[in-house]
């Protein structure tokens, strides 16, 4: 069972970095994620996607927030 887990987070690893570093394209690379997982291309580019320094300015995100 913990194997079932792990691989479920490993796949859907690119999608926990776009939402954890505030990306500004995090629909985009969650649909890619998504979609294009189990092909190893399509998951190496959401992961690199995900990596990639086009996220929200922090203080734009916590204005936003309150």
């Amino acid at each position: 069972m913990e194997y079932v887990f792990f691989w479920i987070l490993l796949c859907f690893l690119p999608s926990l970095v776009a939402v954890i570093r505030h990306h500004s394209n995090k629909m985009a690379i969650e649909a890619t994620n998504l979609f294009l997982w189990w092909t190893v291309f399509g998951w190496i580019v959401s992961l690199i996607w995900s990596c990639t320094d086009n996220v929200k300015d922090k203080r734009s995100y916590d204005a936003a927030r309150e």
